[in-house]
């Protein structure tokens, strides 16, 4: 299996499959095309998000459609980014992940979390206050049952009489396990777990949680030989000039916004306060990045080495932005980036 170390740039692709514009279907059916592309281009996984009755994500049920993208595929490893355990039961959570695990021939990516908006979770009668303790209690069960045999456990918020666990991944012990955050304690919890990262924030802000993953991996007795990705998300629109690009990333971004904001304003709650409100605000806070190929190139491997991280994952679609816009820049990562860095 692949794995990124400081000297060996990966590239992945990032999607909350925010509303795009178009229906339902169509969107799902780009989406396809995309991945398929990215796939042949050599990147190297596609992640998404989970979100819940909000057009900031149309994919509510990330194994779903990561399953036809393991259908549609054949090298990219995929997997959700994350999938919300506070809102699953780890029997059911664990059921699906063997299911992608041997469906994609062992090219999953397991991103777990709590979710980061408690809307979504109070709209399934979960409480902000229980989802920290559920989540823990979940990922506990998750992660014991990856080891097989018969499970039981008694918490409080589940009980498990002698499971027997009939289905198991594909990959052993499990797949590589991510969590997305942009705390230092959450990264030391991380390389203590042997979990991956991905990060989004200026590169200095990042630099503190990248430094805090290696400073507490450093410190550990049994680190394994497998070298952990340290991502950064970015927002990535390259055009055939910087014209061209400001003119497709600006409306694309406006339209994400939206999307991003709709739970907050439907529910009167302020938006988080690092939220860019402008697309100025978005390149200045390096949220996003958008010019030409060499533009990019360069601002990406500058924000890479100062964020300390060795793996990049790529917004590629988000808004209004076209489909043909989006393999564009696909494929220009793969020519400037990919085949010259990475």
């Amino acid at each position: 299996m692949r794995n990124a170390s400081s000297s060996n740039l990966a590239i992945g692709i990032f999607d909350h499959l925010d509303e795009d514009g178009s229906d339902i279907a169509r969107q799902y059916a780009d989406r396809l095309t995309l991945a398929e592309a990215c796939d042949r281009l050599g990147f190297y996984a596609y992640h998404l998000a989970e979100h819940h009755f909000t057009p900031h994500g149309r994919g509510p049920s990330p194994n779903l459609f990561l399953s036809s993208v393991a259908q549609r595929t054949q090298q990219i490893r995929l997997g959700p980014m994350v999938m919300l355990l506070s809102l699953c039961h780890p029997l059911r959570a664990f059921e699906e992940i063997c299911m992608l695990d041997q469906l994609s021939g062992g090219r999953l990516e397991l991103g777990i979390g709590r979710g980061s908006l408690p809307i979504e979770l109070g709209y399934f009668g979960i409480g902000a206050d229980a989802a920290p303790e559920r989540y823990a209690e979940a990922s506990k069960i998750l992660m014991n049952a990856m080891r097989g045999g018969t499970l039981s456990h008694q918490g409080d918020y589940f009980e498990l009489n002698s499971v027997p666990l009939t289905l198991r991944p594909y990959q052993r012990p499990h797949p590589p396990t991510w969590i997305a955050t942009n705390r230092p304690e959450s990264a030391s919890w991380a390389a203590a777990h042997g979990s991956n990262i991905a990060c989004v924030g200026p590169a200095s802000s990042v630099r503190k949680v990248t430094d805090a993953y290696r400073a507490h991996r450093e410190r550990s007795v049994d680190i394994g030989d497998r070298a952990p990705f340290l991502g950064l998300l970015r927002m990535v629109v390259i055009g055939r000039s910087e014209k061209e690009a400001v003119s497709l990333a600006m409306p694309a971004y406006a339209r994400w916004l939206e999307s991003f904001k709709f739970l907050y304003e439907l529910n009167g709650l302020p938006t988080p306060p690092n939220l860019p409100l402008t697309f100025d605000a978005a390149i200045e806070s390096e949220l996003c990045v958008a010019g030409t190929a060499a533009s990019v190139r360069q601002a990406l491997l500058d924000q890479l080495d100062a964020a300390g991280a060795n793996y990049l994952l790529c917004q590629l679609a988000f808004g209004s932005l076209p489909l043909e816009a989006s393999l564009y820049t696909a494929t220009t990562i793969r020519s400037e980036i990919i085949e010259r860095v990475a």
